[in-house]
Order: C-alpha cells, then sequence, then structure tokens
C-alpha cells in the first residue's frame, strides 16, 4: 500500500511524494547517514557476521554502500512494481544465505527476523538522526512519521510490519532492549578499519585522506555514546559534531540538486519525468 497520495499522473510508488520519507531521501546528507549506518548495525555480532561470511566486504564495502543506496532510492522514488522486485530480490538472496557462530558452531540464516530488524532499524535511525541533526527541518510528529512510512521497506525485506517500531518512542525502546546484545567484536572492527582506510588507487591516496576519511569520522562522530563505548574510539563532544554535521550538510546542499541527481542510477530524475516536475524532494515540502 502506497505512502500518501500520487502528485502526478504515473505510478508515486510505495512512499509517494506526499511522504516524509520522499522528501527527506533526496537530502546529500543521507550519504553520511549511511556510513553511520555501517557502524552501527556492526555492533551486532550475529548481524556483522553474516555480512563478513557472506560477502568479501573488505574488498567490496563500497560496492555494498552503493547497492544500498540503489535499494533506498528504487523503493524510495520507483514504481510500484520496481520496488517489490527490489524487495523480493532482497527476499531471495538473504535466503540463501547462513552464517556460523564460531563459539558455538551454530548456524542461523542471515533473514532471522532479529538480525533483519537490527539492520532496519540502524538504518532507520541513522537517516533520521544525520538528518534532523544536520538542520534538516522536521517536527517531532513528522519525524515519527517518517519512521512509521518505513514499515513498507521493512515488509519488503521480509519483516512483519507489525512488529517494527513506529514512532520516535517505539524505536527508543527497541534499541534499549537491544543494547545488551551488541558488541564491537573482530568483525566490527573490520568494519570500522576498512571505513578509515578504504583500499584506494595510490593515486586516490590523498583525496582518500583529505574526503572519505573526514566523512567516516564524521558518521562515526554521530553514533550514540554507547557505540563509541563499544568501539572504543572518543568521540568529540555533541555540540562539536552538531557543528560539523551543519556545516557539512550546508557546504553539500549549496550543490544544486539537478547536479547531485545527475549520479547514476538518477532515482529521482526519473521520478519527477514520470510525475511532473511538482515531484521535486524538498524540506519545505514536507506536510504537517
Amino acid at each position: 500500500m502506497a505512502v500518501g497520495t500520487s502528485a502526478g499522473p504515473g505510478d508515486p510508488g510505495l512512499f509517494t511524494p506526499a511522504s516524509v520519507t520522499w522528501q527527506m531521501h533526496g537530502d546529500p546528507m543521507m550519504w553520511v547517514a549511511g556510513v553511520r549506518a555501517l557502524y552501527l548495525q556492526a555492533l551486532h555480532p550475529r548481524a556483522v557476521r553474516g555480512v563478513m561470511q557472506n560477502s568479501d566486504f573488505r574488498r567490496d564495502a563500497w560496492g555494498r554502500l552503493m547497492r544500498t543506496a540503489h535499494f533506498v532510492g528504487t523503493t524510495t522514488y520507483g514504481t510500484s512494481e520496481a520496488a517489490e522486485r527490489a524487495g523480493a530480490r532482497v527476499r531471495k538472496i538473504h535466503s540463501m544465505l547462513t552464517a556460523t557462530d564460531p563459539d558455538t558452531g551454530e548456524r542461523y540464516g542471515v533473514d532471522e527476523p532479529e538480525l533483519l530488524l537490527w539492520v532496519h532499524c540502524a538504518e532507520i535511525d541513522s537517516y533520521l538522526h544525520v538528518l534532523r541533526r544536520s538542520g534538516f527541518p522536521l517536527t517531532d510528529a513528522q519525524a515519527d512519521r517518517y519512521i512509521a512510512e518505513h514499515r513498507v521497506s521493512a515488509r519488503l525485506v521480509g519483516l512483519d510490519p507489525h512488529t517494527v517500531p513506529a514512532s520516535r518512542a517505539e524505536l527508543a525502546a527497541y534499541f534499549e532492549a537491544v543494547r545488551p546484545e551488541l558488541a564491537a567484536g573482530p568483525d566490527a572492527h573490520d568494519v570500522d578499519d576498512f571505513l578509515l582506510r578504504p583500499p584506494a588507487h595510490p593515486l586516490l591516496v590523498p583525496a582518500r585522506a583529505l574526503l572519505w576519511r573526514r566523512v567516516a569520522l564524521l558518521a562515526y562522530a554521530a553514533l550514540p555514546p554507547y557505540a563509541h563505548e563499544l568501539y572504543g574510539r572518543p568521540a568529540p563532544a555533541p555540540a562539536d559534531v552538531t557543528r560539523r554535521l551543519r556545516v557539512t550538510a550546508a557546504v553539500l546542499r549549496r550543490i544544486p540538486a539537478r547536479l547531485r541527481w545527475q549520479l547514476p542510477p538518477k532515482h529521482i530524475l526519473r521520478a519527477m519525468a514520470r510525475l511532473g516536475p511538482q515531484a521535486r524532494p524538498a524540506p519545505h515540502k514536507v506536510r504537517a
């Protein structure tokens, strides 16, 4: 079922231009939020083990980030059919993957509901936290709407929407309940090391130090305090983190949207071509 109503003659997709999600996901700070989500997701030992045992994360972490971005873009701005196909593809892949606990020898599926729920909640929390903290204008009620809207994306990856947090209070309660299960094991530290120093061509090493490392450090700094404690690396004072997020957002948001949206796979431009220019996402279009 679509969220909101159509803003044009074409298929508005599962979220539609009337949703909070439609406006938020066009913001460039979603990239910083995506890296924060990776840091947070890695703190669930069973979840991150499923990633590390089924993919060459160390060599393809950028590919994983891009695939996640493509999935988010398709489910947000694509047609309903495209979103459902993307969800079915993810569910099929997950259904074939397992991981093994090295301590107990237990073999389990990566599509266990508790693991899917952790990945989902870590993503939604990161998207919402980074964008709001960087200055994207959302009231508390609109933030709650955003979380509730993503019961749709939870369904696409195989979760029962009724088991998924639908408000800030429910999301906070979920994180409080799951915290005893979190730890920064070897896999989490591998993710941390990679995000700080991803493989790069020698000619690109200076750019990695200048640009990517700043993004990774900012995403890490935006994690909740308990995550910093688990990783064992301190973060700047919260006020400093907020200032850095807002400065970074101000720079990125000055880049013309049409220029940013030209980057592949151009989900937003295709949605505007399908629905009309009025479907252009913008913060001021978030409805009360």
